[in-house]
């Protein structure tokens, strides 16, 4: 890594006015290393005890990628999916325990009628070349035509639960509702039950999978390694694109608290308000959050428990030095690729790997 001082500005949570944080003393100067090259959007991948990688494509594809031999399998036995727009074949993770099971947990676009779709949450058994005992556990309510906004990250708490993101789907009351799934964060079990200890899991008047509200496009999930904590990264419309800490039955704000505007222009709603849970950090212009994680390799130990995102309108892969809850600095890395990066996660043998819309898959290396 080359020193270099990286001045930028952030917006901070605990203040409407714009707060300059401290540098970044380090610029890393590293490069993407490309070991698989597809031809659609690599939405979500996760890495299986003997090395190899499943990866999700929205078309609709689960293939499985042997780095080492570099054999590229596509694995049949997958439920019909909705393919639209920003609709397909979501995130996939690999259960805690599959060594075990050998399963897995995927999220799709689940096609509902002729027209309509939710998002939903699958899990499967990996039997060689195919997905086998397919089961949904979850179907999102509720279903509409809008092919926009369906999440969908899956992260685990290692107690037994999961957590999935649910988009509003262009249905804005609906995050707000706790009639609706749409604009939440869930939680379940690894079986797809619901957790009693759930906030809203005694009140009859709000569906029990919710964990939290209030959320537009949420596809940046990550738990903590350390302190155990859940981070969510959501984009916002022109502006406004957030990181919360979450914590569950509060309330993030959307629409009613933004600080993004319409694509158009006006306002939407406040910046801040009491009762709603402000942004550890924002951003106006956006850069397009999507995957998030806390980077815990051995590669590049300056980055150890930084946050990453992936980045879409911002074309770059975004590092976050965190000190507690405040943000002490930013940096961009491969902003010149102008790459849409979809997908992240630390790799067992410690880089940070990389998906992108392009279909591009590989991991950070230093030059």
């Amino acid at each position: 890594m080359r020193l270099l001082f990286l001045s930028i500005f952030i917006l901070s949570s605990c203040n409407s006015a714009p707060l300059k944080t401290k540098t970044v003393a380090e610029q890393s100067d590293v490069r993407f290393e490309s070991i698989l090259d597809r031809n659609d959007v690599i939405w979500g991948f996760d890495f299986l005890p003997d090395g190899k990688v499943i990866l999700s494509e929205r078309s609709g594809k689960m293939i499985l990628f042997n780095p080492t031999t570099k054999k590229v399998v596509e694995l049949t036995g997958l439920p019909k999916i909705y393919v639209s727009g920003q609709a397909g074949l979501l995130d996939v993770r690999v259960h805690p325990e599959f060594s075990k099971n050998q399963q897995i947990y995927f999220t799709y676009s689940e096609p509902v009628g002729e027209k309509s779709s939710t998002t939903a949450l699958g899990l499967a058994t990996l039997s060689g070349e195919k997905l086998i005992n397919v089961k949904k556990l979850f179907s999102g309510k509720a279903a509409n035509e809008n092919d926009i906004h369906y999440g969908s990250r899956i992260e685990f708490d290692f107690k037994g639960h999961l957590f999935i993101t649910m988009g509003d789907r262009d249905e804005r009351n609906h995050a707000q509702s706790l009639e609706f799934h749409q604009g939440k964060i869930l939680r379940l079990n690894l079986d797809g039950s619901v957790p009693k200890d759930n906030p809203f899991a005694g009140n009859k008047m709000a569906l029990p999978e919710i964990w939290t509200l209030g959320h537009r496009s949420p596809q940046g999930l990550a738990l903590h390694p350390e302190t155990g904590d859940l981070w969510e990264a959501e984009m916002g419309p022109k502006g406004g694109d957030e990181i919360n800490l979450i914590a569950p039955k509060k309330n993030y704000g959307w629409p009613l608290v933004t600080y993004g505007k319409e694509y158009w222009g006006p306002k939407i709603g406040n910046k801040e308000k009491s009762g709603y849970e402000s942004p550890i950090t924002y951003w106006v212009p956006s850069i397009s959050p999507s995957a998030m994680t806390f980077y815990t390799g051995d590669k590049f130990p300056t980055w150890k428990n930084n946050i990453f995102l992936a980045t879409l309108s911002g074309t770059h892969i975004h590092r976050i030095v965190m000190n507690g809850k405040k943000v002490e600095g930013e940096e961009q890395i491969l902003n010149t690729l102008e790459y849409r990066w979809r997908s992240l996660r630390t790799g067992p043998d410690g880089f940070l790997y990389l998906g992108t819309d392009e279909g591009k898959f590989g991991r950070l290396i230093a030059k």
